[in-house]
């Protein structure tokens, strides 16, 4: 079975597509870094639908999502931003962590695994 990578880097590719399963790396803000949760998870999920895509998939057929933010008092805030987002049935397996992301402008980061 083959195995397809997208925006591959020396370190890492930001999604990869083995057989019908796409594997996105953690996303963080881009445009919206250092900015409010609320912004920083609306851009991370516009990134998400993009990477989606271009793997050939999208958010209806999310199986899991990990999310990581630095304060769970954000919890209510960044879930705003999700319910909206999430596709209404077809919603997908979720843990939400706190944890200390790689730098000071990042609060939130979402990894997620769809089908094709």
């Amino acid at each position: 079975m083959s195995i397809q990578r997208f925006e591959t880097g020396p370190r890492m590719s930001q999604a990869v597509v083995h057989g019908n399963t796409v594997y996105l790396a953690g996303v963080f803000a881009g445009k919206a870094a250092g900015g409010s949760v609320t912004d920083q998870t609306k851009d991370i999920l516009t990134i998400i639908d993009g990477h989606l895509a271009k793997a050939g998939t999208d958010k209806s057929k999310l199986l899991s999502a990990t999310i990581y933010i630095t304060d769970m008092k954000t919890f209510a805030e960044m879930n705003a931003v999700w319910d909206g987002w999430v596709s209404e049935g077809n919603t997908p397996a979720r843990a939400t962590v706190e944890a200390k992301l790689a730098a000071p402008q990042y609060n939130v980061e979402i990894m997620v695994v769809a089908a094709k």
